[in-house]
């Protein structure tokens, strides 16, 4: 992206994570100045621009969910792959952890919290399983709570499934911690009004809670009229705000897929702003 701004303008990286913001300061310091690291959530873009003062921008990027160095990292407790304990906080200084949530949550919470963010299934077996588990002591460890979740779940359902049983348990468990879907509810509702005419904004999104929001969000924007059917002619005036640019989402190629296959659920979707 710098590459094509250059010369003149300017990339704004903004981030919650220190540690993404440190490689990426670190990584990009020969671009000098046209490179702008900024602490912050995505809900906050306005202000940010505006704190910033150059304008309205060309284009805005949104690459959400967990970054690949959050999994990798098993102090950080995003992965079930590597034994660490149950944090999840993009912004360590969040006041509430995943054990704090595993641990402090009834049954019913638990429940319901793997069946909204997680569509988990087996929700209630999972959240029963947790809380028998808690008799012994607070869960701590993610590893810990992988086994507890895939002895929970039906030995069929394990084998017919491609992924981790505990995949969903910890997502739901991540957007939780770092209230992920209020983050990007207020990221869609401010986003657009920051874009210039003829500006493009474009997230990626890797599950379908996350697409759904963009689809819909995007969809909105983009209405024309929306008196009722009834109605002769328009009253309300309504005029798009954008043009949809991508009809269905950009998903990597087999190619893609096969070198970095974290990119497997990936979805890009794209809009103009009018």
């Amino acid at each position: 992206m710098l590459e094509r701004v250059l010369p003149g303008g300017v990339v704004i990286g903004i981030d919650r994570d220190p540690e993404a913001l440190g490689t990426a300061a670190k990584r990009l310091q020969g671009y000098g100045q046209a490179f702008i690291a900024v602490r912050g959530r995505m809900s906050e873009i306005a202000v940010v621009l505006d704190r910033l003062g150059l304008g309205r921008p060309d284009a805005i990027l949104a690459d959400l969910g967990v970054s690949s160095h959050q999994l990798d990292c098993a102090d950080r407790g995003f992965s079930f792959r590597h034994d660490g304990p149950l944090d999840m906080r993009m912004d360590p200084d969040l006041p509430i952890t995943a054990a704090d949530i595993v641990n402090g949550s009834s049954e019913d919470e638990l429940a319901a919290l793997f069946r909204q963010y997680g569509e988990e299934r087996y929700a209630d077996r999972i959240a029963a399983a947790v809380v028998r588990r808690r008799w012994h002591g607070p869960v701590t460890r993610t590893a810990e709570l992988a086994r507890i979740v895939e002895e929970a779940v039906p030995s069929g359902a394990r084998h017919r499934s491609s992924i981790h049983p505990a995949t969903r348990v910890f997502q739901a468990l991540r957007i939780a911690v770092n209230q992920e879907l209020d983050e990007l509810a207020a990221f869609l509702s401010a986003a657009v009004d920051c874009l210039r005419a003829g500006g493009r904004l474009c997230l990626i999104s890797y599950h379908s809670l996350e697409d759904r929001m963009v689809k819909a969000a995007f969809r909105d924007a983009a209405k024309e009229c929306t008196c009722p059917p009834r109605l002769p002619v328009c009253v309300c005036g309504r005029k798009p705000v954008v043009r949809i640019l991508t009809g269905r989402p950009v998903v990597p190629s087999e190619e893609e897929r096969r070198l970095n296959p974290r990119s497997r659920s990936a979805k890009l979707r794209c809009v103009e702003r009018l």
